[in-house]
């Protein structure tokens, strides 16, 4: 499986950029998983439902399933956030995962930008990106990155860029 990445501040169009990306790389034949990573709790879960039940009770993992879907939930110890090598281990073959968040992993990036965050851009200092999204694209030379410069919203344009660099 190939790995790429998507990285930026809060609020710079992470999230937004990989459902576009999916949608692009679906369109062009590819099998595409994903993988996000959160800063804070979560719980995709509800208190009184059986699952949350079998958790509160101290299940390690709880594994819900229909014939639409299933999801896996795992605890992990207040010391123990799993590493995207293991997270990826458990994921079935696909042609592509991306990955939102891990900006300090080796794998190749992506940086969503936006001017209006204020942020500073995280790819003059991390080789591991290869490019940089921007609503404001034309103008990041000027903010110091000298490397492949692409519109935010074009994702069709960005799904080729990954494409070729992963060698696809």
């Amino acid at each position: 499986m190939k790995v790429y990445g998507v990285i930026g501040w809060k609020n710079s169009g992470k999230t937004g950029l990989m459902e576009r990306l999916i949608i692009a790389l679906r369109a062009q034949g590819f099998s595409v998983s994903s993988i996000k990573h959160a800063h804070h709790a979560f719980d995709i879960d509800r208190p009184g439902k059986d699952s949350f039940r079998h958790r509160q009770a101290g299940a390690g993992e709880v594994l819900l399933a229909s014939r639409h879907r299933w999801v896996l939930m795992h605890e992990n110890t207040p010391d123990q956030e799993p590493a995207l090598a293991a997270l990826l281990a458990r994921l079935s073959p696909v042609d592509i995962v991306l990955v939102e968040g891990y900006k300090r992993d080796s794998h190749p990036k992506i940086e969503a930008h936006r001017a209006a965050t204020g942020q500073p851009l995280i790819a003059q200092d991390d080789p591991t990106v290869r490019a940089v999204a921007s609503d404001r694209h034309a103008e990041l030379p000027a903010m110091g990155w000298q490397g492949p410069a692409f519109d935010l919203d074009d994702a069709e344009a960005l799904a080729r860029f990954i494409l070729s660099d992963l060698g696809l």
